[in-house]
């Protein structure tokens, strides 16, 4: 099954996504670098995201987060069925690496 990516919002600076997960992983040695700020909510399922420090966050149905622009950061793990709602929006320090 492939990932599935619902934009529900989409207004200049911010745009809101449903994700459907179900098994996916970031590729090996892959990392998300964005220049904007992401927030999510996990509906359903499981997840872990690793950071390029090594932390590794596990989320259940319930856990938000915000990741902010610039943050080293990928998917490690997702239940079957593992729902996200996404918000982007643009950072609020201009999208500094950290």
């Amino acid at each position: 099954m492939n990932e599935h990516f619902q934009t529900l919002l989409s207004r200049p600076g911010v745009r809101l996504e449903r994700i459907v997960s179900d098994g996916q992983v970031s590729p090996p040695g892959f990392w998300y670098v964005q220049a904007e700020d992401e927030w999510v909510l996990l509906l359903a399922g499981a997840a872990a995201l690793e950071y390029g420090d090594g932390t590794r966050l596990e989320l259940t149905p319930g856990d938000s987060l915000l990741i902010p622009a610039g943050c080293r950061h990928r998917v490690a793990y997702t239940a079957p069925r593992t729902v996200w709602l996404a918000l982007f929006c643009a950072a609020q320090d201009g999208g500094i690496p950290r």
